[in-house]
């Protein structure tokens, strides 16, 4: 619909031309969840007729408190089409077709995203709207990207070649831990969480062949620097011999002379002791399940607890973690509750909370009920889902596996004297949840159908990047700013460069695959080529291609043919499917700090004219015209891929309006090009497009310019503390 004549706008917002337009054009709705249900429900009552909405979930009883077009009986059905049917139901004159399918799907692809006018995003993740800003930019049909985080929200429209597109500003990443402070010393709610989650529940409940940082593998790096594989407790999990036990115990312990690295038969020994500490946690022939949860109890809170009290030196700053005792929290042969659960009156199916009548997932439970409900979630487990025993996945909408987590984790915070939490909380950390607000979908919904209407009018000029805050600053709730045009640097829809350092000697391919293409820049089918190598991906690739790719996956970068990747190295890596392509600078760096870089690589999206190799000379510069830069250039707090704008002192919101500006409102569409419009209506750090969290939107209400951006719908939020 680009071909017609621009409507004056506000003007046209309520003329018969507009309305026309709004019923003939195509709209995809991606996502029917909180923002989802509320936008299907404002376009079909706002005249919109043909409508597409996809969504791959399935319909929680969690979701109906605020997801208004789904009932108790629609539990279990496809989000996509009981919204398209509830819809239809109050305005039967729109078509709403829908599809339950997942949006990265190679069945929508570009050609499926070419056939509609607008796409407008309701999603709860960012690779997903990453998926999907990159396939409308190929497009070439127009976007609003939304989201919602308790009261906040914000609506950002994006238009090929004239507005930003939503990576042109650099998106926060989810926060990571180091895995010794997870596994050794953790000292907030949090750890706590994510080592029950990620790493006791798939031990006890996924697959066995699976290894997670629970194992204590000797023959890790920096295993004898963490004091793993050594021994656990003589009479649970012996090593081989006394004499190799005793020399494990040494190498482990910082200071030796052993710490520099273990001797082969000390090595030998711990790999030994590894793959039985692996197979501790598998049930045993004949043993019922509460033996089996009493043994993974003493095991986990009361053994290693006392081993980590072995390493004397992570305890010089910090007070000692204190073992549990569960003899005295729920002595053998007793009830696993305060009161025998009632099993009778109890369903199989019931939560672990149910059986034991722990009704108020609010209160903090004491620790004699966190013992209970850690061996009651785990015998329900054995006893009533043994088909789910070796291939479970923790799921925030399993009360049973939310029950073990906040159970695990309120154990391990009582261990470390870290303040409990309540069965609620656990869930909302466990499952990296913002509870949603109704009313703030709603507004949402109704900010994202105005824009939609504002470029149908062909008013460009009249979209607003709009955030909608929790507090009053400058008289306003809703603050709206004039959108901005492509950043040059922006990997996506720009030409610019990434810079990456990392280990090339040791990293493999795989990593570089998985970690930085995959994870952080959200590829699905990446193509990798340096020289004369080439690592491909995909559907289309015959079994010999992709078994030759394949095999290269365990090679150091800096071993791969051709040359390898190694430092100064220019590599291209596109996906086809998402019509993704760029350049990656390599720099070669030994040594990572794993508290400060966990990753063990930084990734950004600016390149130095020069680099330093690993000798301390400067090389030639990366690429032709590059900038220069300093290496504090490319040192990112959490391997972002762009720091986030820092946050400046300003005061209170205003917006100024350039010349142009002052003609948006007639729908000129010729009196703003994208490379000439005025970049200062937005206050200085409101940066929008990086993921916000609440002390974001709290600086921003106070009137200093943090960063603020579309963060995830309905429940799944990037993790804050």
């Amino acid at each position: 619909m680009t071909d017609q004549k621009p409507l004056p706008w506000p003007e046209a917002a309520n003329s018969p031309e507009l309305r026309e337009r709004a019923a003939k054009a195509k709209v995809l709705c991606v996502g029917a969840g909180g923002i989802g249900c509320e936008l299907l429900k404002t376009l079909a009552l706002s005249g919109f007729r043909d409508i597409q909405v996809i969504d791959l979930d399935t319909i929680e009883t969690s979701n109906l408190n605020r997801q208004f077009l789904f009932r108790t009986r629609h539990v279990g059905s496809s989000k996509a089409a009981v919204a398209a049917e509830a819809v239809r139901r109050f305005a039967p004159q729109a078509s709403i077709r829908s599809h339950q399918g997942n949006v990265k799907d190679t069945l929508y692809g570009v050609e499926f995203f070419a056939g509609f006018d607008l796409v407008l995003n309701g999603l709860d993740n960012m690779e997903a709207r990453r998926h999907v800003n990159r396939l409308t930019l190929a497009a070439g049909t127009p976007l609003i990207e939304s989201g919602t985080e308790g009261y906040l929200g914000q609506v950002t429209p994006h238009v090929k070649g004239y507005t930003e597109c939503y990576e042109c500003k650099p998106k926060r990443v989810p926060k990571t831990f180091p895995v010794c402070t997870i596994r050794n010393t953790p000292d907030k709610p949090i750890h706590c969480v994510v080592w029950a989650k990620e790493l006791l529940f798939p031990r006890l409940f996924g697959r066995p062949e699976d290894v997670t940082d629970l194992d204590e593998q000797g023959t890790s790096p920096g295993a004898s620097e963490l004091g793993v594989a050594t021994a656990v407790d003589a009479a649970e999990s012996p090593l081989p011999n006394p004499d190799a036990a005793a020399a494990t115990q040494q190498s482990a312990l910082p200071g030796t002379e052993a710490s520099a690295g273990p001797s082969p038969d000390v090595a030998a020994a711990a790999a030994a002791q590894a793959k039985k500490d692996k197979s501790f946690f598998l049930r045993r022939d004949r043993e019922d399940s509460t033996a089996y949860a009493r043994r993974i109890f003493t095991r986990v809170f009361t053994h290693d607890i006392q081993r980590v009290l072995r390493m004397e030196d992570l305890w010089q700053m910090r007070e000692k973690p204190q073992p549990l005792d569960l003899d005295a929290l729920s002595p053998a042969g007793t009830a696993n509750g305060p009161e025998e659960p009632s099993r009778a009156s109890v369903t199989p199916e019931a939560s672990a909370s149910v059986a034991l009548g722990f009704s108020d997932a609010h209160t903090k439970l004491s620790l004699k009920e966190l013992a209970a409900l850690f061996l009651e979630a785990t015998r329900r487990y054995l006893d009533y889902r043994p088909q789910e025993v070796g291939s479970a996945v923790f799921d925030k909408e399993d009360d049973l596996a939310v029950d073990f987590v906040a159970a695990a984790s309120n154990l391990r915070g009582a261990c470390y004297g870290i303040p409990p939490q309540s069965v609620f909380n656990a869930k909302g950390m466990a499952g990296n949840i913002v509870h949603a607000v109704a009313t703030t979908n709603a507004l949402i919904s109704g900010l994202i159908t105005l824009e939609a209407l504002k470029l149908l009018a062909g008013a460009r000029t009249a979209c607003r990047n709009t955030i909608v805050l929790q507090h009053v600053s400058a008289s306003r709730l809703v603050y709206p700013t004039a959108t901005e045009g492509p950043s040059p640097s922006c990997v996506v829809c720009g030409t610019a460069q990434l810079h990456l350092s990392i280990n090339t000697a040791t990293t493999p391919l795989g990593a570089l695959v998985d970690q930085v293409l995959k994870k952080r820049l959200a590829l699905l089918s990446p193509t990798v080529s340096c020289g004369n190598f080439i690592y491909e991906e995909g559907p289309d690739l015959d079994p010999d291609e992709a078994a030759e790719s394949a095999a290269h996956r365990t090679t150091a970068l800096a071993a791969l043919p051709g040359g390898g990747i190694g430092h100064g190295a220019i590599v291209d890596v596109g996906d086809q499917a998402q019509s993704f392509d760029a350049q990656i600078i390599v720099t070669h760096r030994d040594e990572w700090d794993e508290e400060e870089h966990p990753e063990a690589f930084i990734l950004t999206g600016e390149v130095p004219a020069a680099t330093a190799d690993p000798s301390g000379e400067t090389a030639d510069k990366a690429a032709d015209g590059g900038a220069e830069g300093s290496d504090s250039d490319l040192e990112l707090l959490g391997s972002a891929l762009a720091a986030p704008p820092t946050a400046t002192t300003a005061k209170a919101p205003t917006a100024k309006r350039s010349r142009e500006a002052e003609t948006e409102d007639k729908g000129d569409e010729t009196a703003a090009p994208a490379e000439k419009r005025a970049r200062t209506t937005t206050p200085a750090g409101c940066g929008i497009g990086a993921d916000a969290g609440v002390d974001d939107a709290v600086e921003l209400a106070d009137g200093i310019g943090a960063p603020l951006a579309a963060p995830d719908d309905d429940d799944l939020l990037v993790l804050r503390e």
